[in-house]
């Protein structure tokens, strides 16, 4: 399955985005980590595109989006989800599901929340948080602000390779190509020839300028949709309370929202190995089927692994 690879200009900022199955009308929203790119979910994409149109944006300041040239600013949940709704309008997306890994998570539940930006209120129909919950871990928001806030630099691929292959082992098990992908599609040469991570340093402000922005139970406990979280078995960022207490809070509490513990990865299952593929197929399947049917005659929520 072929992508395109697109530019669009949202809140006045040049945004890429790939999309996957352009011929389908139905939409699913792929949005990526805090210093990942959308080309993390070419897997997952590929196999939805059979079904579903498929976009994949580059958040601002990663991959090939601008950099903001107000960090403070624009590094925040709500300017992204001004973006995404731009985005949508630009791309005539009436109703997307949205598949969000971490950061992607939050954006996600922001704007189905509509309190940031009342434009995408209504316009998400399902949500699957991968690794995500509306309260992380602190310890490991500092250890992620930490290694994001000082990207390394070197002085071949091959070591950026392996500087990758160490921080996000937790992903899961990734084939040699696609750990070569990862690596290709998350670099960026230094003007003094070294290659570095993609993305703009100045991201890890929002840490700093907004230190409560990933603080969502007020967004969470407002949603009427289907949610999926996808926890990492091992993950430091999204522990079990929080996981269990989105069973019995918003959408948890109406019987919508289920949890899968995904095993042999931390923060943040890679999605791309078929057991994880068809975790989010499925669910998004069955938001199909049952859109539009009261929350009493749909199945409970659940834990499982």
């Amino acid at each position: 399955m072929h992508f395109t690879s697109n530019y669009a200009t949202c809140a006045g900022r040049e945004i890429h985005f790939t999309e996957w199955g352009a011929q389908h009308g139905d939409t699913v929203i792929a949005w990526h980590g805090l210093a990942r790119t959308g080309r993390d979910f070419d897997e997952l994409a590929a196999a939805l595109a059979t079904r579903w149109r498929v976009i994949c944006p580059d958040t601002l300041g990663r991959g090939l989006s601008q950099w903001s040239p107000d960090p403070g600013r624009e590094y925040t949940l709500a300017f992204y989800a001004r973006i995404a709704a731009d985005l949508c309008d630009r791309l005539q997306v009436a109703q997307a599901h949205w598949v969000g890994t971490s950061m992607g998570g939050a954006i996600g539940t922001v704007c189905a929340a509509g309190l940031a930006e009342p434009r995408m209120q209504g316009r998400i129909r399902s949500l699957v948080l991968n690794d995500n919950a509306p309260r992380l871990a602190p310890a490991a928001l500092q250890r992620i602000r930490e290694y994001a806030g000082n990207p390394p630099a070197f002085d071949s691929m091959a070591e950026l390779e392996t500087f990758f292959r160490q921080v996000y082992r937790p992903f899961g098990e990734l084939t040699e190509a696609q750990w070569r992908r990862l690596a290709q599609t998350s670099m960026r040469r230094l003007p003094d020839g070294r290659v570095t991570p993609h993305y703009d340093p100045a991201m890890v402000r929002q840490f700093i300028d907004h230190p409560r922005d990933y603080d969502l139970w007020e967004h969470y406990d407002r949603l009427r949709i289907p949610v999926l979280l996808l926890r990492g078995a091992e993950s430091d960022l999204v522990l079990r309370d929080a996981a269990q207490e989105m069973l019995t809070r918003g959408p948890g509490a109406l019987g919508l929202t289920r949890v899968v513990e995904v095993p042999g990865c931390g923060h943040a299952p890679a999605l791309n190995v078929q057991a994880q593929i068809g975790l989010v197929r499925e669910f998004l399947e069955h938001a199909e089927r049952h859109a539009g049917v009261p929350a009493a005659a749909q199945p409970t929520n659940t834990t499982s692994r």
